[in-house]
């Protein structure tokens, strides 16, 4: 019988902090954090009121869904908590994202910088590890996301990542069509009743 526990009941979100992005990208990300809130996914973030971040909180919040930001002390000023949510404080990064990591059933990635970009790699090397089987999907408006999946392309061409790894996120343009995306493989891994969870990050 499948696990009752590979049903998602939480996401967590990988994304840019800066004000500056394209407004197209905040304004789509408030709107899939409603669309978290709606499909009764609870919602995991790094904290802050800023950027893409902040606007996937209030999206979420607006529509009544639970939100959990973690962020450390050092960053409080720099990203500004929401304070209208639970929000954790942490001592520093590593426990920011062990316990993002821990409190996720599923990951969606928005566009970022350079922050984004280290979690992501982190996330991607454990699942290469067989550490996790979290769904993972990436929001690539306009093939934003493109030079970085061009990157892993070249790995594998050059035999220093393995093929499979291309299995370990699903990529959609759209963002109305990131959280059925997400769904769908979250029952894909019900259906087959596959941990996601392999065993525990030390």
């Amino acid at each position: 019988m499948p696990n009752e526990s590979s049903r998602l009941g939480s996401v967590c979100v990988y994304c840019g902090s800066s004000n500056d992005a394209d407004p197209r990208y905040i304004t789509d990300a408030f709107t899939i954090g409603e669309s978290f809130a709606r499909a009764g996914l609870k919602l995991v973030y790094g904290g802050g009121g800023v950027g893409l971040m902040g606007a996937t909180a209030r999206g979420a919040h607006s529509a009544g869904g639970a939100v959990l930001g973690v962020i450390p002390t050092f960053l409080r000023g720099r990203e500004q908590p929401f304070d209208d949510v639970e929000t954790v404080i942490v001592d520093n990064m590593h426990e920011r994202k062990m316990m993002m990591y821990e409190q996720a059933d599923s990951f969606v990635v928005l566009p970022g910088g350079i922050g984004t970009l280290e979690e992501i790699v982190e996330l991607l090397s454990w699942r290469r590890l067989d550490l996790h089987q979290k769904p993972i999907v990436f929001h690539n408006p306009g093939g934003f996301w493109d030079p970085f999946f061009a990157l892993i392309q070249h790995t594998i061409e050059a035999r220093l990542t393995p093929p499979s790894l291309v299995d370990a996120w699903r990529s959609v343009e759209k963002a109305e069509h990131v959280t059925p995306a997400l769904l769908a493989w979250g029952e894909e891994t019900y259906q087959t009743g596959a941990p996601a969870t392999l065993r525990p990050l030390t």
